[in-house]
């Protein structure tokens, strides 16, 4: 029995969304501000304005696990408690993208991700 790579790469996100919460409060950081800032990677969102292409890029920075690792790893290695929380906040907001369905972005639009078409076909 195989299953489709999206549901593997959902289960992924949940994993990294649990995490980066784990990490939050390991780290000591106070949960509320959690909640407040999970969703501050979709300002990205905004480079939509400049088009599709700009919008992808930008929201596809924002929503990858190598910017949310690098970011944790120099956070680490310069000892700077914030940047460590920054890059786990990434992380765990692309997890709970990922749970979601909401994949990185293709330059033809908002609805085409790496995990399918998001949204309700008209």
């Amino acid at each position: 029995m195989t299953l489709d790579p999206r549901v593997w790469l959902r289960a992924e996100g949940v994993a990294a969304f649990v995490a980066g919460a784990a990490a939050w409060v390991a780290l000591g950081a106070p949960w509320p501000w959690f909640a407040i800032l999970l969703l501050g990677p979709d300002i990205s969102i905004l480079g939509y304005i400049a088009g599709p292409r700009v919008g992808a890029m930008a929201y596809n920075i924002a929503h990858n696990w190598a910017v949310g690792g690098s970011v944790i790893g120099l956070g680490l290695a310069l000892a700077t408690p914030a940047l460590t929380l920054a890059g786990v906040l990434l992380v765990a907001h692309t997890g709970l993208d990922r749970a979601l369905g909401y994949g990185l972005k293709a330059p033809t639009g908002f609805r085409d991700t790496h995990l399918g078409r998001i949204g309700r076909e008209r």
